[in-house]
């Protein structure tokens, strides 16, 4: 298991892409200056060992020591040694709609990053739970199966997005299908099913597999984000932001079906939750997990991390001393070689 101390080291690698646009363009500027001096022959005649290939060479050694420093800076550990450990908690399974409908921005940002925030804060207070994500649009993928490495699952659902999926539309039922599978039937321990959703639904019969998910002993909590007024739904076409449209030219506007969400809930033995308001609905879930019953069940976690950023360190300490003895003069051996057909057949 690899963990990173400090992730925010990591966007340094981002600023390579300006550093080699400044690369380029300097390079584009040098040439065009010798062009004014001098013709292409007259300028191989005055600097014959001069090689082309060296700059780039040089470049790709110094975005190789930009990349390992930033990697040194996050500090990587890994885990090396695991013990199995009790722990006592509950199964949450948190399956997040990714539908296009969930751009809309009747909620701040828009309803996606809404979700996602409520399902981030909740899981900065759990304990001892195990924690999965589910993905769904018209059909449901496994963002992450049950763990209790809370972290991962931070990361995991950081990355979630409306183009995740290929297949758009929203079912329900497919999150409710795909959802309960992460639950292990011989275990005890109690099984939470949190579905966040604007609660638009393109299939039939999701509140009865919602009551059939609440005959395995697993509880439906839905939480509903958006709002009943609705919103047009935001898209990209040519640049331009616009809103998408039905086959008769009108805008759509999606809205919030409150009243599916509450069935659904109610079938499976949960609770309809108000998503409007991050902070009053993760108090909420706080109260739903205080009162279901705790159960302990063994589970393997690494205890042991060890640096790793040396290993980095030392690759770049290296790769900068071999930057010292390339010169932009032509190598012999590669000249001889005559790889880039600069030489000239007699």
């Amino acid at each position: 298991m690899v963990h990173l101390d400090e992730k925010i080291y990591l966007w340094l690698i981002v600023v390579l892409a300006p550093l080699f646009l400044i690369f380029v363009l300097s390079l584009l500027r040098k040439k065009r200056m010798q062009k004014q001096l001098a013709s292409q022959p007259m300028l191989k005649r005055l600097a014959p060992e001069r090689s082309s290939f060296k700059p780039w060479l040089k470049w790709g050694i110094f975005a190789a020591v930009w990349v390992l420093l930033a990697i040194a800076l996050a500090n990587p550990k890994i885990g090396t040694k695991i013990e199995t450990v009790k722990r006592e908690g509950v199964d949450i399974v948190f399956a997040i709609d990714v539908s296009k409908s969930m751009l809309a921005e009747d909620v701040a940002p828009n309803r996606l990053e809404k979700a996602k925030r409520i399902v981030f804060e909740t899981i900065s207070q759990l304990k001892g739970d195990r924690v999965g994500i589910v993905a769904y649009a018209a059909s449901a993928y496994p963002q992450l199966a049950l763990t209790t490495d809370h972290s991962a699952a931070k990361m995991f659902l950081q990355g979630m997005n409306t183009d995740m999926l290929s297949s758009q539309g929203t079912a329900i039922q497919e999150a409710i299908r795909m959802g309960s599978s992460y639950f292990d039937e011989k275990t005890p321990t109690a099984r939470l099913l949190f579905i966040l959703s604007d609660g638009e639904d393109h299939e039939m019969g999701t509140t009865e597999m919602a009551a059939e998910a609440q005959s395995k002993g697993i509880h439906i909590y839905t939480i509903g984000v958006g709002t009943e007024k609705g919103n047009p739904i935001p898209v990209k076409e040519g640049g331009e932001q616009t809103y998408k449209r039905d086959r008769n030219g009108e805008v759509v506007i999606t809205k919030l079906n409150k009243e599916l969400l509450q069935q659904i809930a109610v079938k499976a033995g949960g609770e309809y939750l108000n998503g409007d308001n991050t902070q009053a609905v993760v108090a909420q879930i706080s109260k739903i997990l205080d009162g279901t019953e705790k159960s302990q069940f063994d589970t393997q976690k690494f205890v042991d991390y060890k640096d790793q950023f040396q290993w980095f360190l030392a690759a770049a300490l290296l790769l900068l001393f071999l930057d010292i003895f390339i010169f932009e003069k032509k190598t012999g051996w590669v000249q001889r070689l005559n790889l880039f057909n600069e030489r000239k057949k007699d």
